[in-house]
């Protein structure tokens, strides 16, 4: 078994035909299990659909999928890597849902475009990436790596390097273990029962939610240019920080001691000791506020909805609703960050599926003009 495992196997998965459910297309239906040698990662890249990952005490990696005749779904393994690859048999796939379930141990990297993306269980490094969707993780360990461009991230029981990025959805960590950035354009960022040396908060448009411990000598920021900024500050904890706010205000449910240092800002000290922690909070238009344990009701924000609401017996058609406006506003606002790292990346894979689609679907509408 190790000696196949050590050659490249492609694994095409056998497509069921069924009757479809509205438009009269086929579905697929396909089950897949492969063995694993310790130390192997999974990589999966999907279009569009759900990725779901669990886990479990077996060496061995299983791939479920459901999709429509439009499409197919290819899983390859060797010694070090398990791929996933949903594709369209002509231009783009349809929606592809994938049900997978691997060792406990193992990494992965999973990227989509129309992608939700959840994992549960992770005992590797976990690496999550989707242009539109929601990515939820439970557990990992090192390097922990959640992007989404237009979608929700929620992490859990994680305990290693984290990073985290999205540009117009929230995000939320809880119970995690390690060093940990933040980053979001338009969204809540809410950090509840963390235990971090190093935090880095930044957000654009939403609050600021910090809820975990303290650590002499530790490094914490948080910044937001519109919104509240609220942090918890356990009583043993020795901070030496500065905070800012152009149009809001600055409370504390306890003494501290406070200079000000220039028209909007001002120096703090809370405790006593040696080697205190460093703390920078700063916002344009909100309020920074400081509480102590238990005096904090964390909301939790509402989970996007993703894909949920397409009509999953139907392929993609790019017949989309486009709002023109909306769409200006969100390429000007966030296409320099992002254009260098997504542009290279999908347009080479895209372009020629999309450029098919589209030259049918004007060339019709035109005729029917």
């Amino acid at each position: 078994m190790l000696t196949t495992l050590a050659t490249l196997v492609a694994v095409s998965l056998t497509l069921q035909q069924g009757s479809g459910s509205g438009s009269g297309r086929g579905q697929g239906n396909s089950d897949t299990t492969v063995a694993v040698q310790q130390g192997a990662r999974l990589d999966v890249n999907n279009f569009g659909g759900e990725i779901v990952v669990r886990t479990w005490n077996q060496n061995n990696v299983r791939v479920r999928a459901s999709h429509s005749s439009r499409s197919r779904v290819e899983v390859s393994s060797s010694a070090s890597t398990v791929m996933v690859r949903s594709e369209g048999r002509r231009g783009p796939p349809s929606i592809v849902d994938l049900e997978i379930t691997v060792p406990t141990w193992m990494g992965m990297s999973l990227s989509g475009t129309y992608t939700d993306i959840s994992v549960e269980g992770a005992g590797g490094v976990v690496t999550a990436e989707s242009v539109q969707g929601d990515i939820e993780v439970s557990g990992g360990t090192g390097n922990i790596n959640l992007k989404s461009v237009e979608g929700g991230v929620t992490l859990s029981k994680t305990r290693g390097r984290i990073e985290v990025n999205s540009v117009e959805g929230d995000i939320v960590i809880t119970e995690a273990v390690g060093d940990i950035t933040v980053e979001t354009v338009d969204g809540d960022i809410i950090l509840s029962k963390v235990d971090a040396a190093n935090v880095e908060v930044n957000t654009v448009d939403g609050d600021i939610t910090h809820d975990g411990t303290i650590k002499n000598g530790g490094s914490y920021r948080f910044a937001t240019h519109d919104g509240d900024i609220t942090v918890v500050i356990p009583p043993s904890a020795y901070v030496s920080g500065s905070l800012s706010t152009f149009d809001g205000e600055f409370d504390t449910s306890f003494a501290i001691d406070t200079v000000r240092a220039g028209r909007h800002r001002i120096t703090f000290t809370v405790g006593r000791g040696s080697n205190p922690a460093r703390m920078e909070l700063e916002t344009f238009d909100g309020d920074i506020q400081l509480r102590r344990p238990g005096e904090v009701e964390i909301e939790m924000p509402e989970r996007g909805k993703g894909h949920g609401d397409w009509d999953r017996d139907h392929d993609f058609d790019f017949e989309f609703n486009f709002d023109l406006r909306h769409i200006t506003q969100y390429a000007t606002r966030y296409a320099s960050q992002y254009a260098r790292e997504y542009a290279p990346k999908y347009a080479k894979k895209y372009s020629a599926d999309y450029t098919r689609t589209y030259r049918r679907s004007f060339k019709n509408a035109w005729r029917t003009h």
